[in-house]
């Protein structure tokens, strides 16, 4: 269905203790079409047993067509679990879970554990769905301007009707309270681009807290547990991230109010194993004198001033509820095992041995035939005629206008003002160029966006500081930007954006700490700085499980386009490693003193830009409060000269007057092929490869970007995916015109590569229908016409200089896209030889990448 709606999202989660299935879409009529198809699936799936051995898990032959191959564990789900399971966090989060909620649901995975998947069989999962899955175990929830009357109706008729009401007996029963607390460790993989290699071990004291739905409760309990750890004031962020024990909280801290009894948790991760028994105590002296002190009423202010209510007079009892005397407490502790990966793995290879050990003669004949059988199911196209689907001329001809007004501030900074429903809401954004910053400074961009709104300004200390960002603001915050040009592959803009909203009232005050933090930054504070590195640092590497397909597409694409190495640096493997270095040096003094050195080329209004989105009755306001704050600039004595010599001013058109967007062009790089493998303890690969193609505004962009969902719906998918065993792959087409197909918790990796060589051969040869590229069409629009926040409109004119003239143009081209430019486009840039391709891994080791010399292995 995602090729034949306009759905702007389409999905279906699984939790706990329930599965949901949501969707949204802005036309009536796919509302409609996704709402009957939703219908069917959740309550009259068709289950096929084949079906469950792509999607859940099978034993197949290495070679399915080769009966002498090995037997081994294939299917979807099954790779998706080892992916998910690679992660530490996610280890730990469901450890918690299960071991402090160990009577019933809560006790086990809900995805499933990637060692248990094998033990499910297709008659069980059939039960479970004939258990579970009626109307009187389901819940409907719409919400939109589209009538509610039809939804009934249609819900009426589709599915509730067919059913006569049960009682389903499905509710969570409560967990048993503990007559004493319960501690247990348990190992995981040593991370290798964490921080202190020695220090990977992480504890948490979890506590469980009241039912979920006594709401008042559950609602104060979860504003007590940011006062707890939210910031550099609360208790445990003084009394436990800025001990120096760790890195950062341990995964899940906080309160978690997704099960029948919420809990609370908060520990450190990045800690040696001798100091678990320091973070104990910690953690126990800290809630000791919040139930003796309680809390400062400027924190509960700040706190409440997010939620705009009072309740301050509720600050008596925070605390008391929590921790007194509540014996239902969980001591966590993990460490990490050297071997564990190839433990696991020993575990997975003795049930594979006493799943084929079982096996008759007669079984495994079985086995081969549905192996074949399977195959030829996946080879064969599968008939959508069934499925409703939209029409391409049910997609809205014209884009909406957004009506933008371009003034001055202080005499020559442009200021983009964009009047918009708001609600009551400011919301204020800055870019600044990095043109004139030295080249061995580019890489700690990141680190000083990351800090510099932490650090104090002014006056103020980090403390203050933090206090008076949670007073008056929804967050202040900096991250690097690489912005490639519309029309021209080796042109790029590089800035930093800055970004807060506040409440219409507190204006002044937010751009007030603007000013400070431009111009009196504070960048003293050695031992918080080494904090944040560190937190920093460990949210990096957390990261990388989940997006590992990520930053293979960056890798990949690093050659291909002078932005592209920029990438890198700013938001790719490059980053965490060097965020691992700075992490591990016992003195970070160097690191600090080169945030005074970027702030001199950067924060001062030369070369600056801003935004605002607010209602038209702030706006006058508002343009007043920036233009103050713009005045309170700097502006560097002589003219910094840009570091590259070859930089172009563009005019971005569409608003009142144009904005003079400065930026560099590398009229001499040549892009040149990488290929690269990260070696990373995973059980599965991420996988990519980029091929340099055309950039927005060329009339070659709408063909490849139609021909990338096209590749992914009809080919990708099923090869990746259906075959592959991977959780997802497919292909995507970036504004800067960087091709990329990628695959993501992949059980293979060089042979994904010979996937996309028959990719890029099956779109060459034409051999789609009409129907498929009407359905790309559909899908590419989905993505384009997704609702844009009131705040987040005309952001893409203040980035990139994209005018309502240039994305309706782009439009029209979308529309006329035809199957002979797709063919064309395929073939004069995804064809072999004719544009510089890069590809990256990373997963674990591979034969073939070690004695491959043309790859990097890293």
């Amino acid at each position: 269905m995602l090729n034949r709606s306009l759905s702007t999202f389409m999905n279906a989660f699984t939790a706990s203790d329930y599965t949901l299935y949501p969707f949204s879409t802005q036309n009536p009529k796919d509302f409609q079409n996704l709402l009957s198809v939703y219908l069917d699936a959740v309550f009259f799936p068709c289950l096929r047993e084949l079906d469950f051995w792509q999607e859940g898990w099978r034993l197949e032959h290495e070679d399915p067509n080769d009966p002498q191959t090995p037997l081994v564990f294939k299917g979807v789900v099954f790779n998706e679990m080892k992916g998910a399971f690679a992660d530490n966090e996610r280890i730990f989060s469901q450890h918690l879970q299960s071991r402090l909620l160990p009577d019933h649901t809560y006790a086990v995975v809900s995805g499933g554990d990637p060692l248990c998947i094998p033990d499910l069989t297709w008659e069980q999962l059939r039960q479970f769905h004939a258990t579970h899955y009626h109307p009187s175990n389901a819940r409907f929830f719409t919400y939109g301007d589209f009538p509610l009357e039809q939804h009934l109706k249609q819900i009426h008729e589709e599915a509730l009707s067919k059913f006569e009401k049960i009682e389903p007996r499905t509710a969570v029963p409560a967990q048993r309270p503990w007559p004493e607390p319960r501690e247990f460790q348990i190992t995981c993989a040593r991370d290798s681009l964490a921080a202190g290699s020695s220090e990977q071990t992480t504890v948490s004291v979890s506590f469980l807290l009241p039912d979920i739905t006594n709401t008042f409760e559950a609602f104060t309990l979860s504003l007590l547990s940011s006062l707890l750890i939210s910031g550099p004031n609360s208790p445990f962020y003084k009394a436990l991230v800025e001990s120096g024990l760790g890195t950062d909280f341990s995964p899940d801290a906080g309160y978690n109010g997704c099960t029948r009894e919420a809990y609370f948790s908060v520990g450190l991760q990045g800690i040696a194993e001798k100091d678990i028994q320091t973070v104990r105590d910690l953690v126990d002296r800290t809630l000791d004198d919040v139930i003796l002190q309680g809390f400062e009423d400027d924190r509960i202010e700040a706190l409440l001033h997010k939620v705009e209510i009072q309740m301050k007079h509720q600050s008596a009892s925070f605390g008391l509820a929590l921790a007194s005397d509540n014996r239902h407490k969980l001591i966590l502790s993990m460490k990490p095992d050297d071997q564990y990966a190839e433990k696991q793995a020993q575990v997975e290879a003795e049930k594979l041995k006493q799943k084929v050990d079982s096996l008759s003669p007669e079984d495994k004949q079985r086995i081969y035939e549905k192996g074949l059988e399977l195959q030829t199911q996946q080879s064969r196209p599968q008939d959508a005629s069934c499925l409703p689907a939209l029409k391409v001329s049910d997609i809205e001809p014209r884009i909406p206008v957004t009506e933008l007004d371009v003034v001055l501030a202080g005499g020559e900074t442009p200021v983009q003002l964009c009047a918009q429903p708001t609600n009551g809401l400011v919301y204020f954004r800055a870019l600044s160029s990095l043109n004139t910053l030295p080249e061995e400074l580019r890489p700690y961009v990141p680190l000083f966006c990351a800090v510099l709104t932490k650090l104090g300004c002014g006056v103020l200390g980090y403390r203050e500081q933090a206090q008076q960002v949670e007073l008056k603001t929804g967050g202040m915050a900096a991250a690097p930007c690489v912005l490639p040009d519309d029309s021209h592959l080796d042109t790029y803009e590089q800035g930093v954006l800055f970004s807060s909203f506040c409440l219409d009232r507190n204006l002044p005050d937010m751009m007030h700490l603007w000013s400070e933090i431009f111009n009196n930054p504070r960048f003293e504070e050695e031992e918080h700085f080494r904090v944040l590195v560190r937190m920093a640092a460990q949210e990096l590497s957390n990261g990388v499980p989940d997006a590992g397909h990520v930053y293979a597409s960056v890798r990949a694409g690093r050659t291909l386009a002078p932005a592209g190495d920029l990438q890198e640096t700013f938001e790719g493997m490059d980053q965490v490693r060097l965020m691992q270095r700075v992490a591990d040096m016992a003195d970070v003094r160097p690191v600090l003193r080169k945030l005074p050195r970027i702030k001199k080329h950067l924060l001062s209004c030369d070369h600056l830009r801003c935004s605002v989105n607010a209602t038209p009755q702030q706006m006058s306001r508002a343009g007043t409060a920036v233009d103050t704050f713009v005045r309170s600039l700097g502006r560097s004595q002589k003219e910094r000269k840009p570091l590259r010599p070859h930089v172009v001013e563009k005019p971005a058109l569409g608003g009142s007057s144009p904005v003079m967007r400065r930026l560099v062009m590398e009229p001499t790089f040549t892009p040149c092929q990488v290929k690269t493998h990260f070696l990373l303890p995973f059980p599965v690969s991420y996988v990519a490869e980029c091929v340099r193609t055309a950039p927005y505004s060329h009339p070659d962009h709408a063909s490849l970007k139609v021909l990338a969902r096209l590749m992914t719906a009809k080919f990708l998918h099923t090869e990746i995916r259906e075959k592959g065993g991977a959780y997802g792959g497919g292909a995507k087409l970036s504004y800067g015109g960087m091709f990329t197909l990628y695959s993501y918790r992949d059980p293979r990796s060089t042979e994904t590569l010979q996937s996309f060589v028959k990719a890029v051969d099956w779109a060459r040869s034409g051999r789609f229908t009409q129907q498929d590229i009407d359905e790309a069409k559909l899908s590419v629009f989905s993505a384009v016409d997704s609702p844009v926040a009131p705040s987040d409109r005309g952001l893409d004119h203040f980035l990139y200089g994209l005018s309502d003239e240039m994305k309706q143009k782009h439009r029209e081209q979308l529309f006329a896209v035809h199957r002979e430019a797709l063919v064309d486009v395929s073939t004069r840039y995804l064809g072999p030889g004719r544009s510089t391709h890069g590809l990256a891994l990373l997963g674990p080791d591979n034969a073939r990448t070690a004695k491959d010399p043309s790859w990097i292995v890293r």
